[in-house]
């Protein structure tokens, strides 16, 4: 038994390795023939890579935590909001190059719904990147100082989705408008791009301290995209408040 392990180890077939005696007595319980023995094993084999490699894509998003669509509370969202979420969850955004931009107050749920794509997306086999807008400034920077800015940009815009969560929060001096301009202008039309704001279009000009960069920025972003705003109170505020009342 112990040459099935080395060989499945030297195919790289780790499912058979690790698994292989159940599989057997699994085989010979069903009374499996040998055809379908070896279609079993590789079937079980097949799973577990596919398993492996959603949970290798949504380690490699960098999610702060794993939020679902499932989990989401529809009945919390006005009815044109809800439907437009399960519009977007086909994911068709993703391969016509489309953004989708939520806006709304810290707490009515844009990070959950943008995580939720995310997750789906990677479980359809999309590279993603879950990144903060203000933590996407610094790295730009960083990369700046290195001399590694080039490589960057080309790592950014392989990935098939990009999160950009927390825009409005914070401002930004000069130089980190203008490098967060040119490279969301590197995906324009080709890549999409899931942002969440606390701040409607014509706030944008805080953050960016530049009329003429921010309607540039605004023109760009939402072109052909999907913008949805939700309005309401903190879900977390409402939540706080039912447990304190129990």
């Amino acid at each position: 038994m112990n040459n099935i392990q080395k060989l499945a180890y030297k195919l790289r077939l780790p499912y058979i390795k690790n698994n292989y005696i159940e599989s057997i007595h699994e085989s010979m319980d069903k009374q499996f023939s040998y055809e379908q023995f070896l279609e079993y094993v590789l079937t079980k084999e097949t799973e577990a890579r596919g398993v492996n490699s959603v949970n290798r894509r949504i380690k490699a998003a960098k999610f702060p935590y794993l939020k679902y669509l499932i989990d989401l509370k529809y009945d919390s969202f006005p009815l044109e909001v809800a439907n437009h979420i399960r519009e977007l969850q086909s994911l068709n955004f993703i391969s016509q190059g489309k953004n989708v931009i939520f806006v709304g107050n810290p707490g009515v749920g844009k990070t959950h719904t943008s995580i939720g794509l995310g997750i789906k997306a990677c479980m359809e086999g999309k590279n993603v990147l879950y990144i903060t807008v203000p933590n996407l400034i610094t790295e730009l920077k960083e990369s700046m100082t290195l001399n590694q800015l080039t490589n960057y940009k080309k790592k950014f815009v392989g990935y098939d989705l990009v999160i950009l969560d927390e825009l409005g929060y914070i401002s930004f001096d000069k130089q980190g408008s203008e490098l967060l301009f040119n490279l969301l202008s590197m995906r324009n039309e080709t890549k999409s791009i899931i942002i969440t704001t606390n701040l409607a279009f014509n706030r944008w000009q805080e953050i960016f301290n530049d009329p003429t960069l921010t309607a540039a920025m605004v023109d760009r972003l939402t072109h052909k995209a999907h913008v949805i705003t939700i309005k309401g109170d903190s879900y977390r505020l409402k939540e706080t408040k039912e447990w304190l009342n129990r």
